[in-house]
């Protein structure tokens, strides 16, 4: 990837609704090129996806959790328990870690009502949970805008 590649990156990031010819114009090349360039670093895998940023209020689910799980650490437990995470639209990320705990998921629920009702009812059903902790997020600071894209 060149500076104008990552360029076309830092641009989609921060509006993926930019038209060919916008983008085009804003990274100095002129259209036919530049969606070539788009599609290329779509085909290679660069640019993933294009999504809407949503409002979790505005869809009832203002109440988010970070959640910190322990899992017995064998193959199977663990490869069952990440696919039992797929099934539970409540979790918004997943990530499996080194270390402890194991597991950190971001839930978003309507409530500490329906957040409980999870905890009870999925969460610490789940094969070989161990603990479930939860951090109730009370102020997001920085939200996500995609990442760097320098060199």
């Amino acid at each position: 990837m060149d500076r104008i590649d990552l360029h076309i990156l830092r641009e989609l990031q921060a509006d993926g609704r930019l038209s060919n010819q916008e983008l085009a114009q804003r990274v100095g090349l002129s259209p036919s090129p530049c969606l070539r360039r788009v599609r290329q670093l779509e085909q290679d895998g660069v640019i993933q996806g294009y999504r809407a940023v949503i409002d979790p209020a505005a869809v009832g689910r203002g109440f988010e959790v970070l959640v910190s799980v322990e899992v017995k650490r064998d193959r199977e437990t663990v490869e069952a328990f990440e696919s039992a995470l797929q099934e539970i639209p409540d979790v918004i990320e997943a990530y499996r870690l080194f270390g402890s705990p194991g597991c950190l998921l971001r839930i978003a629920v309507a409530d500490l009502t329906a957040y409980e009702r999870l905890w009870i009812e999925r969460l610490t059903t789940l094969a070989g949970v161990t603990e479930v902790n939860s951090q109730i997020i009370m102020k997001r600071v920085k939200e996500p805008h995609g990442l760097p894209v320098d060199r």
